[in-house]
């Protein structure tokens, strides 16, 4: 339950929260268009390969969102997928709306 616990807080206490491996070249794409477009956004980033829950925060990820890969991406409370959505949210101006 603590993990369950964990990530609901951080999504719920987090304007952006990227679930993310420190090798993976999606997740790297990612934090770069949060952290060159959005600034001035606090971004929390769990790397899911350096943290001794990685592996339970994953499977309640994929409970909860139905994604079983990474970067698993939430902004204000709201899942909007991976680096390709992601990637497609800024491309039309998404992530600007959803930080609101």
């Amino acid at each position: 339950m603590a993990v369950k616990d964990r990530v609901d807080s951080a999504i719920a206490n987090n304007k952006v929260i990227i679930f993310s491996k420190s090798w993976c070249p999606y997740c790297r794409r990612a934090k770069s268009i949060m952290n060159e477009n959005y600034k001035e956004t606090p971004i929390e980033i769990i790397e899911l390969d350096e943290d001794p829950e990685g592996a339970q925060i994953q499977s309640y990820l994929t409970e909860l969102t139905g994604q079983s890969t990474v970067p698993n991406i939430f902004i204000n409370k709201k899942h909007v997928g991976g680096s390709d959505d992601l990637a497609g949210l800024h491309r039309v101006g998404g992530i600007q709306k959803l930080l609101l």
